[in-house]
């Protein structure tokens, strides 16, 4: 769910900023925002890179598992709190105000750091440290580059904060969304089918329903036209469903075969188009512009999970 949660906070705050009748450019600048914002919680999977380093030397699998054990150690705790949501908020607002004022996101985001430390010990500090920084670094990105006001930069940073636990309600373990307080919010993990498989399945569908939302903004905000950016190799995802005899069938404990592969169909979108039509030396090769070949791309995993998911409940 890392690209769901940026997609999200992007699609609502964009979505929004151009209801209100914001210039495009604008509205997609504070959807970017949000949507930096949104990815930042987990900058805490980066303790996953201790548990990688020592189990240097293994096979694709065991680096993955190592990843996983490790990370999750801290994972989804602080850096994914609705409590501490807002004054991270603030911290990064604090940076596109006055001097005065910029300077005191510092001693308020060292105070989140001390938090974290009586509650959760060093390793707790050690993980708070590193988001506090990224929102601070964020919001003078932000600052330098852009005339959002603190205001508005607040409330992107909150929405992106704040909606980021949510998107992982559906993997794994629910995030510590009351960090500090020991107490659950939501206390099991929200399951779209019985069968572990179309779980894993219908979570990936919902991610890539988050990427062609962020895409609608896009296009709603430029006059895009998501049909004349599409090529049609699209089509070739389709031949993705022969895998369900190949890859063992994907859960949220061992994804990593099919998710890895399946964004690979992704590739496609980078091959030439060929015409032939009204050619009389030979077709023209044509190499994809950027946007068509991540359109094309994107439109070619749909269309690979899709197949897919349909392969595998017909052989199921």
């Amino acid at each position: 769910m890392f690209v769901g949660h940026a997609a999200v906070a992007f699609a609502l705050v964009g979505a929004v900023a151009l209801r209100r009748g914001w210039p495009a450019e604008r509205a997609l600048t504070i959807g970017l925002v949000a949507g930096g914002f949104a990815a930042l919680p987990d900058i805490d999977i980066a303790y996953a890179l201790v548990g990688v380093a020592s189990a240097a030397g293994g096979d694709a699998l065991a680096l993955a598992s190592a990843f996983w054990a490790t990370g999750n150690v801290v994972h989804r705790a602080v850096t994914h709190s609705l409590v501490f949501a807002p004054a991270v908020a603030v911290v990064a607002a604090l940076r596109t105000a006055g001097p005065t004022a910029r300077w005191l996101s510092w001693p308020l985001g060292l105070s989140l750091v001390a938090i974290a430390g009586l509650v959760s010990g060093a390793l707790g500090a050690a993980v708070t440290l590193p988001f506090v920084v990224g929102s601070v670094a964020l919001g003078h990105l932000v600052a330098s580059r852009t005339g959002f006001t603190t205001r508005q930069v607040f409330a992107a940073a909150l929405i992106g904060l704040a909606s980021h636990p949510f998107g992982d309600l559906f993997t794994g373990e629910p995030p510590a969304m009351l960090y500090p307080v020991d107490a659950a919010l939501v206390g099991d993990r929200i399951a779209l089918a019985a069968d572990p498989t179309l779980h894993l399945l219908a979570t990936f569908g919902l991610e890539l329903a988050t990427v062609w939302a962020a895409l609608a903004v896009v296009c709603v905000a430029t006059g895009l036209r998501p049909t004349t950016a599409v090529g049609p190799h699209a089509t070739l995802g389709a031949g993705y469903a022969a895998s369900v005899v190949l890859i063992p069938a994907p859960t949220l404990e061992l994804s990593y075969p099919f998710v890895f592969s399946v964004l690979g169909v992704g590739l496609v979108g980078a091959l030439p188009r060929v015409r032939f039509v009204g050619r009389v030396d030979g077709p023209t090769v044509e190499p994809p512009d950027w946007l068509t070949a991540l359109v094309t791309g994107l439109a070619a995993i749909t269309v690979a999970w899709l197949a897919y998911t349909v392969a595998y409940v017909v052989i199921g």
